[in-house]
């Protein structure tokens, strides 16, 4: 388990930080922007946990956790023959869940006939804005993994994890009723 006693520590006062293998890299480098971003993904979705309750509430606390499993996953570069569980890694099972939650959801949903407009409740602005971080989350991530080994089973948890969080937004939205619906040309 993790224990904080001291918040500062000055080491990254040069522009430079500790992955969690311990190696020094800059705080600029493809691997801290994508567990920074996801870390960034992660607080927009716990601003939507306030607007929701019963079970939407509660799968957000469980995303909320994964995103901490899985900037601990990206913070820690894959070594070559390493162990099961000598990391923590993302795995499929996490997954599956998001994607059997985004069929639960989606059967209560009618289908679109347009693009949807972030908005709506306050929820799924919320939502829509953390699935745009999600999709920047990815875009990092897959960037990462051109240049080093990446888990891939991370990769895929993001690619599924903003398509939960837009079929969520379209659920608070009274069930796609409140949706706002792109109409192409209307201001023309």
């Amino acid at each position: 388990m993790v224990q904080l006693t001291r918040i500062y520590t000055r080491g990254g006062d040069k522009g430079r930080t500790s992955l969690g293998d311990g190696t020094r890299v800059d705080k600029h480098h493809a691997r801290v922007e994508a567990y920074g971003t996801v870390d960034e993904a992660n607080a927009v979705i716990g601003l939507a946990r306030l607007h929701l309750e019963g079970e939407a509430e509660a799968m957000l606390g469980r995303i909320q956790n994964d995103l901490f499993d899985l900037g601990g996953d990206l913070c820690i570069p894959p070594k070559e023959g390493e162990a099961e569980g000598q990391a923590l890694r993302v795995v499929d099972s996490q997954v599956e869940r998001l994607e059997r939650e985004i069929d639960a959801l989606n059967a209560e949903l009618k289908p679109l006939n347009s693009f949807v407009l972030p908005g709506g409740s306050a929820a799924a602005a919320w939502l829509h804005l953390a699935r745009t971080v999600v999709r920047r989350a990815e875009r990092a991530t897959t960037s990462l993994a051109e240049a080093e080994p990446v888990n891939p089973a991370a990769i895929r948890y993001l690619n599924r994890l903003s398509d939960h969080l837009f079929v969520l937004a379209r659920w608070s939205n009274g069930k796609g009723s409140g949706d706002v619906l792109w109409k192409p040309g209307a201001n023309r």
